[in-house]
């Protein structure tokens, strides 16, 4: 994928435009995705390679990305990626990056001043990152006239009152303290429970078990319909065996009833599914196959 260009595509009266911060191999698939079985791989590599999966090196190919959405006269921004100028020692592909995500954003047309609605799916540390930038050694918001929307469950999980999720964990308080902390501050969060409309075409509902206050962003504007899963699924493979998580869920159980329940209703309402860290295409709808899920068709964008 052209990282340098924007990708766009209009559902209904909403434009979606795709910003890329980074693309490549990240990891052992069968790591990220420890529950998938190695034939899955094998019978699917046609598709599979080379966008989600490096056969040679048994690597999964991922993007980290965020979707600009222009709805209702709003600029909407989901997630924001990892950031500039992070320490992240626990995750080398997040740690001190310094990378062109707001120059790709001004380059497709939306400035941080413009943008209306930041919307962070969950609080993890490569959904976050450019909530704030370092201005002269503070983090401030980059978004300086947004409305942040943080899902309140997380916000607890990750935050203070919790002692920064899972019992003081490093890299947990350094993404609250750089990322969220400061948006709090600001005056710009606002936190949601259960579900939360943006605006006619946009809501945002609960799909908890990769993090406390995980969600997904779902859009219906005229017969057009998509939904906007966060880190429900990091593989396409998981389409296929919904059951398995990523080595990265905190509830396992728990997220793998999301991911079905999410799927289902995306096969029924014939939703595209946009995940937040897909190479190729980056989008596919889903159809119904016995007990589980196949692959429709991909997005189709157009050139920014």
């Amino acid at each position: 994928m052209n990282t340098e260009s924007a990708q766009t595509i209009v559902l209904g009266d909403v434009e979606i435009i795709r910003i890329a911060e980074w693309q490549g191999p990240f990891g052992p698939a069968r790591g990220i995705v420890p529950g998938v079985r190695a034939e899955v791989w094998k019978e699917n590599e046609e598709w599979l390679a080379p966008d989600h999966w490096a056969p040679d090196s048994g690597s999964a190919v991922m993007a980290l990305q965020s979707w600009v959405l222009r709805s209702g006269g709003r600029t909407v921004l989901v997630d924001t990626g990892v950031g500039n100028g992070r320490e992240r020692p626990h995750s080398p592909h997040f740690h001190r990056q310094q990378g062109d995500f707001l120059g790709r954003l001004e380059r497709a047309g939306v400035r941080p001043e413009d943008v209306d609605v930041v919307v962070n799916t969950h609080l993890h540390a490569d959904h976050v990152g450019w909530n704030t930038q370092d201005v002269q050694g503070e983090w401030v918001p980059t978004f300086p006239n947004a409305e942040y929307l943080v899902p309140a469950a997380d916000d607890f999980h990750f935050g203070p009152e919790n002692g920064y999720g899972r019992g003081l964990q490093e890299e947990d308080r350094l993404v609250y303290e750089d990322s969220v902390a400061p948006v709090h501050r600001a005056g710009q969060v606002r936190l949601w429970d259960g579900a939360h409309r943006i605006d006619e075409h946009l809501t945002l509902e609960a799909a908890p078990g990769h993090t406390p206050g995980s969600a997904v962003l779902r859009l219906a504007s005229g017969g057009d319909r998509a939904v906007f899963v966060g880190d429900l699924l990091h593989s396409p493979v998981q389409i296929l065996e919904p059951s398995c998580e990523s080595c990265f869920c905190l509830d396992a159980v728990q997220a793998a009833a999301s991911r079905r329940r999410v799927l289902g209703r995306a096969a029924d309402e014939r939703e595209l599914v946009v995940p937040a860290h897909f190479g190729g295409a980056g989008a596919v709808e889903v159809r119904r196959e016995g007990e589980g899920f196949g692959l429709a068709r991909w997005a189709a964008y157009e050139a920014g």
